[in-house]
């Protein structure tokens, strides 16, 4: 590269190219055979020009020396030894002829129109693998120059040719020696080991190692390891050559270590390594020789060569572990959904059983209390002093006077107590409590039974209470007396004709103002005879609760509600949310007695994933119904006729199904972490056992690799020095201490040696 910090010219040298750049019309001498086409290059001991063959029509580079004296012969000679044990050697520029006896001698050498690698580097940085195969072939170069004895000593990018096809060749000798030679060779700052930068060094092949990896740490950064403006500047600022050598030395062993390279992208960690490992500034712990650095690369090759089938096969068992864990775990929670399914349908049937059931029981209650009510009927000592009663002439103005909406509360007390203790009423609710049936007595069955007159005036009630005041009161405006399908919101509204109980029913669920509970009254209508007058009402009441039977699991049970419908909202009458905790207040809150259910409420066919909301989970102390359940409803039916009231039986789903669930949803869990557990161990031996395997087999691969590149076992130089110590420079070579006026020219072909040499060709 141009820019290449060098030990200068001497003043000498600097004249003698000086005089040597005037004549450019002509070659020195006139070479047989050859025509010369143009001037190459010139330096400070000759010049290089292009000829051309006349024989053949190739053409060549003929490098002329300034004068047969001293120097310039000692460099021919030498340069053409070495190029002479390189004959023929695909990696290194090939000599032609030599031209001893002409003056000034030359030699002829193949010509190279690609240029150097400087001239490549200065168009910009090589792609980095481009630059590792360039950085292969020369090492391969050098591998076979030092298995012929030859140590270059000046690798750098100027001294490297570029074929037709790229490949790169090994030219300027001039500073190279023999293996068993003794004497320095300086070479070019930053690629000269620091080392070799000593008048008394003893050639080493590891020179050419450290040169090695300037040379591609130059090619994948642009510039060569450790050169800073900094040194540049010292470096021209020294006054002698020793100095100078002293102060590379000393700047490279004492300069932080080159990390531009690693930056660099497209260089991996084995790369930087290898880089790393040939800058070493302690010859020790750099490779011995080429061919280990040549053993390096093929393993990085054959690393890189392993890293698509190591992560093929690092992520194939990953990919079909995750493939078999997704299959696994669609068919894990399919298997769970159908289970879930399954599960919920059995709940499901096992609740409807169970409404079938309860809805039955119900019917039947309401079917046994029906014909309670009918067989007072037959009792005809009944029939009789009931219709006396009202027919009495004291009693009937007192009944006519009670169904009076408007009577004052203080005048109707007034005559419900005269109604209450007249020996006619008195006969009456006599042959009434005998009239009961003694299944229906009063109690768990039945809560009371009532008679009331034609007007809607109660006049008999068992049991009859003392503190449970209603003879005398008007109960027309409720259901069980004028058959209507709900009470009459006033009750100040009257009977009028017609407007009474056809038939034996059942009426709509009404508060007890006496306990608060919900209770429903069966009724039937009493006449003179089957089609006869209307004379009354009797029938008795029930609490809803004991209507509904079943015998409940925990956390299963029913409920008993009026069917809704779009017009009205059907309220609850029988829920175990009612039932008080307080013996001493058995009394329903007002708000239970508001809880209403609509139709969109009521649980319909289950379909996935849709829970029954119980609407008592809304209502203060209903926490614990705040959750999802499973339920099914069925209508109470009396004669195939359907009463209005649904009974729901309803199960926690988190106790019907939930902990099965869990469980199996844990040991399918289980298993299939057990199974991935053995499968990484499988996979995490198979690849424990692979990874022994390869680097096991790295070492004999590497060798034979080394053993193709290299041309035959054991072709590397070693990297111990000869036990000659070197008798110094020529004194030519102690001469370069001055600094250079005139830049010397950087063709590939140049006269040795140009500036950027050391030492002298």
């Amino acid at each position: 590269m141009s820019d290449e910090a060098t030990i200068p010219q001497s003043r000498t040298e600097q004249r003698q190219a000086q005089q040597m750049s005037l004549r450019r019309a002509r070659p020195p001498v006139d070479v047989p055979g050859y025509e010369p086409e143009r001037l190459l290059g010139v330096g400070a001991y000759g010049e290089v020009w292009v000829a051309l063959e006349r024989n053949t029509g190739r053409r060549v580079a003929i490098k002329f020396y300034a004068h047969r004296g001293g120097l310039d012969w000692a460099l021919l000679s030498r340069e053409v030894e070495k190029l002479a044990f390189l004959f023929a050697d695909r990696y290194v520029v090939q000599l032609i002829g030599v031209g001893w006896d002409a003056s000034p001698p030359y030699y002829i050498m193949e010509y190279l129109e690609q240029g150097s690698l400087a001239d490549r580097l200065e168009k910009g940085l090589l792609p980095v693998e481009e630059a590792v195969g360039l950085f292969h072939d020369v090492a391969v170069g050098l591998l076979h120059a030092h298995g012929k004895g030859v140590l270059h000593c000046d690798l750098k990018p100027a001294n490297i040719l570029l074929d037709q096809d790229g490949r790169p060749r090994l030219a300027d000798f001039g500073q190279s020696r023999l293996s068993h030679e003794q004497a320095p060779a300086l070479g070019t700052l930053f690629y000269m080991a620091p080392e070799q930068a000593d008048l008394q060094a003893t050639p080493d092949a590891r020179w050419d190692v450290y040169a090695l990896g300037a040379l591609l740490y130059c090619m994948v950064t642009g510039s060569p390891p450790y050169r800073t403006p900094e040194i540049l500047r010292q470096l021209e600022q020294a006054p002698n050559l020793v100095e100078r050598l002293t102060l590379y030395r000393r700047w490279l062993r004492h300069s932080p270590r080159p990390t531009a390279h690693r930056q660099t992208p497209g260089v991996d960690r084995d790369l930087a390594d290898i880089i790393d490992r040939c800058l070493a500034i302690d010859p020790q712990k750099r490779f011995p020789n080429v061919q280990a650095v040549l053993d390096a690369l093929q393993a990085r090759q054959l690393r890189r060569h392993r890293r698509p089938m190591l992560l093929v096969g690092a992520l194939g068992p990953v990919l079909l572990l995750l493939v078999v864990s997704f299959f696994a775990w669609q068919g894990a929670t399919a298997a769970l959904q159908r289970s879930e399914e399954a599960l919920i349908q059995r709940a499901l049937e096992s609740n409807k059983f169970a409404a079938q059931y309860a809805a039955r029981t119900t019917a039947a209650e309401v079917a046994r209390r029906y014909r309670a009510v009918q067989r007072i009927l037959e009792s005809q000592e009944f029939l009789t002093v009931f219709q006396e009663t009202i027919q009495h002439p004291e009693l009937e103005p007192i009944l006519q006077r009670l169904a009076d909406p408007d009577l004052p509360e203080a005048e109707l007390q007034q005559l419900a107590h005269q109604l209450r203790h007249h020996p006619q009423r008195r006969k009456l609710q006599e042959a009434f409590e005998r009239a009961i049936p003694p299944e229906m007595q009063v109690g768990k069955q039945v809560n009371s039974w009532f008679l009331d007159d034609p007007l809607g005036n109660q006049i008999a009630r068992a049991p009859e209470e003392a503190d449970v005041v209603t003879i005398g009161r008007n109960y027309a405006w409720r259901s069980y007396f004028h058959g209507g399908p709900t009470d009459m919101p006033d009750r100040r509204w009257r009977a009028g004709p017609g407007q009474h109980l056809q038939k034996t029913q059942m009426s709509a669920a009404y508060q007890s103002e006496a306990t608060g509970r919900w209770n429903v009254a069966v009724s039937t209508p009493i006449r003179q005879n089957p089609n006869g007058r209307f004379l009354g009402v009797a029938g008795l009441t029930v609490g809803v609760g004991a209507l509904v039977e079943l015998h409940a699991k925990p956390h299963q049970f029913a409920v008993l509600v009026e069917e809704p419908t779009p017009e009205h909202p059907g309220r609850i009458l029988e829920h175990p949310l009612f039932q008080s905790r307080d013996p001493a207040q058995p009394k329903i809150p007002k708000e239970f007695s508001q809880m209403v259910i609509t139709p969109e409420a009521l649980p319909n066919t289950w379909q996935r994933r849709c829970w029954y909301e119980d609407p008592a989970g809304q209502l203060p102390g209903g926490e614990y119904y705040q959750r999802r359940w499973l339920a099914e409803m069925e209508p109470v039916l009396w004669a195939g006729r359907p009463t209005g009231w649904l009974v729901i039986v309803q199960e926690s789903y988190e106790t019907a199904i939930g902990q099965t669930l869990r469980e199996l949803r844990q040991q399918l869990v289980g298993y299939a972490l057990a199974a991935g557990a053995g499968v990484i161990l499988v996979v995490v031996g198979l690849w424990s056992f692979a990874l022994r395997m390869f680097r096991e087999s790295a070492p004999a691969a590497v060798w034979l690799a080394g053993k193709t590149v290299g041309g035959s076992e054991g072709s590397g130089l070693s990297s111990t020095p000869a036990p000659v110590r070197p008798t110094g420079l020529t004194p030519p070579e102690a001469e370069m201490l001055e600094v250079p006026t005139e830049p010397a020219p950087t063709n590939p072909h140049q006269s040795s040696p140009p500036p950027n040499h050391t030492g002298s060709d």
